[in-house]
């Protein structure tokens, strides 16, 4: 295993860069790129900040966060893994089963390429110095605290809060 890189944000190596990831979606497939961008950008000395809003929560719910689904139903794009022209027909999608099938095949993927788990990544995110925050109006609508949720989240707060701690960054809603 790798050691952690840990950008300090304090210091003269800092690239003064911030990025604000707005994490709305809990499905496996709308998780990824999240984490992922806010590691490639912790790499590159960017202070980064997640805001879990909505059914992103999932992510960071201890109940849900290591059992994300995908589906692809409704996604058209869908195709089997190496066969770029063979679509995947939608009305199978729907069929009992099939989110379950086409979650295993994701996660082999992801595990094929040494991605970690949902879980896992945040480790990975928190120990290299993200902060994580959770939308205090999401909590409120899920009857969620704080001790429900990932202990690398910083704390519940408003969309206001986090528009200020982001005050200057780059800005992704996923």
């Amino acid at each position: 295993m790798t050691d952690m890189i840990v950008p300090s944000f304090d210091d003269a190596t800092s690239t003064g860069r911030k990025l604000a990831i707005i994490c709305s979606k809990g499905n496996l497939d709308m998780a990824y790129p999240g984490l992922i961008l806010a590691n490639a950008a912790l790499g590159e000395g960017i202070e980064v900040h997640l805001f879990f809003t909505f059914w992103g929560f999932d992510m960071i719910n201890k109940e849900t966060m290591g059992k994300l689904k995908f589906s692809y139903l409704g996604n058209t794009a869908m195709h089997m893994p190496g066969h770029f022209g063979m679509s995947m027909p939608q009305g199978m999608a729907g069929l009992p089963g099939m989110t379950a099938v086409t979650t295993k095949m994701m996660k082999k993927q992801i595990a094929d390429l040494d991605v970690p788990e949902v879980p896992e990544f945040l480790d990975l995110l928190h120990g290299s110095g993200a902060k994580m925050w959770a939308c205090r109006m999401s909590a409120d609508m899920m009857h969620l605290e704080k001790e429900h949720l990932y202990e690398g989240v910083e704390d519940i707060i408003s969309a206001t809060d986090f528009i200020e701690l982001t005050d200057g960054a780059q800005l992704l809603f996923i």
